[in-house]
């Protein structure tokens, strides 16, 4: 019986130890959100997940924001947020979508928000492509 209850004990610490290995294979991830709108423009910025608010955020023209978190277990981890600026009163964006992303993104994923629209950094390329386009 005493052996029984060991090996359940061995087993549950062998998935824990197996789930906590593969979060730091993930490793921590990083997203920042550049403002290139050009003259003088600042854009409204609110970012969450499943898990996390950021709030909202005013970014100044030629500022970021960025954060940090680690990709979950059943690796679905999924960062959204709507921006906003004078000539576009509300836009939806996926800043982080791990099925698109963690290989893009590698450790970190960056968006640029011009004013023809939205470039997100190849991190195994090094370049910026084009992503989202404004409406009209």
């Amino acid at each position: 019986m005493e052996a029984q209850y060991l090996s359940k004990v061995n087993h549950v610490m062998t998935l824990f130890l197996v789930i906590g290995l593969c979060t730091l294979v993930a490793g921590t991830k990083h997203v920042s959100i550049k403002n290139r709108l050009g003259s003088g423009k600042n854009m409204s910025l609110h970012c969450k997940s499943g898990d996390d608010d950021l709030s909202e955020q005013n970014i100044a023209d030629g500022k970021e924001f960025g954060w940090n978190f680690n990709v979950n277990f059943l690796r679905t981890t999924l960062f959204f947020c709507d921006l906003a600026w004078k000539k576009v009163p509300q836009y939806h964006i996926e800043a982080y979508n791990y099925a698109r992303d963690h290989v893009r993104c590698d450790t970190g994923c960056s968006w640029l928000v011009a004013a023809e629209g939205i470039y997100g950094l190849n991190g195994q390329t090094g370049l910026w492509e084009f992503m989202y386009n404004w409406p009209n």
